[in-house]
């Protein structure tokens, strides 16, 4: 679904702001929470927390990995906008380390240092050649945002009800893009207002299927799934635009996905070593 969703928005990234879709995208989320909740009452669990601050700082970082993501599509493969993605639980180390007060050994940090020469050996033929450096930037700038979402998301494990992951997120989101939709409206016509309204419906399923997930399984047990994303961007990318990915970014995907295994290993090592 992440992969629909990232396909959606690359094609709507040829005609449309971010704004307007980022803020459309919430808006059809915020009705869809609303509707169900009028549907079945309470549907989704409880909409009070205990951090308010914490969900809507969470609710910020996902507007901002969005938008990073979104901007990055502009100019990026799908395949390339990943690479950068898989950055992201490199990221959540060095945040865990400095705000959870997370103890890490030096195995993770290496396989840290060994995923982002991945990232390097696959980007720098392409910004050497005059690839979008802007592209880059807006991926990892996304990247960076996922990571506190994830760091956060590790602090509010006892508030994991459906219903914070899509309000809070929604209502903020859509409050944010608003005067930026306003100022870059564009009138659709009917396939693209077709897509603009997947996007949310798309996003929300995508949102509610991940926060199941981590009810039934932790997050090291899923980030081999995450990874099987560049399979269908891959084939998005060939299938749609007829672009096939340099060797080297398939090589440095494959270097980042190994090296972030191996240092959630390490890590998970260290924790059952220290309980």
């Amino acid at each position: 679904m992440w992969s629909v969703l990232d396909t959606n928005s690359k094609l709507l990234a040829a005609g449309f702001g971010a704004g307007q879709v980022l803020f459309l995208r919430h808006a059809v989320m915020l009705a869809l929470f609303l509707a169900a909740r009028a549907i079945r009452p309470g549907a989704g669990g409880t909409l009070a927390s205990a951090y308010p601050w914490l969900q809507g700082l969470r609710a910020m970082a996902m507007l901002g990995s969005a938008a990073g993501f979104f901007l990055a599509l502009r100019s990026l493969s799908l395949a390339e906008g990943y690479l950068v993605h898989f950055t992201a639980p490199f990221m959540l180390l060095g945040m865990a380390a400095l705000f959870l007060r997370e103890s890490l050994p030096g195995r993770a940090w290496a396989w840290t240092a060994v995923g982002f020469c991945g990232v390097a050996f696959a980007i720098v033929p392409s910004l050497g050649a005059g690839g979008a450096w802007q592209g880059y930037a807006w991926a990892f700038f996304g990247a960076f945002n996922y990571a506190v979402i994830m760091t956060i998301n590790r602090r509010l494990r006892a508030e994991s009800s459906l219903a914070g992951v899509i309000l809070w997120p929604s209502l903020l989101g859509a409050a944010a893009t608003l005067p930026f939709m306003l100022a870059e409206w564009r009138t659709p016509g009917p396939a693209d207002a077709i897509l603009l309204g997947l996007n949310g419906i798309v996003s929300a399923g995508a949102m509610v299927a991940m926060s199941l997930a981590f009810r039934h399984a932790n997050a090291a047990r899923l980030a081999p799934f995450e990874y099987a994303a560049l399979i269908f961007a891959v084939g998005f990318d060939i299938t749609i635009w007829g672009v096939v990915p340099a060797w080297q970014v398939l090589v440095g995907a494959a270097v980042v996905a190994a090296a972030c295994l191996a240092s959630e290993r390490a890590r998970r090592e260290a924790a059952l070593r220290m309980a």
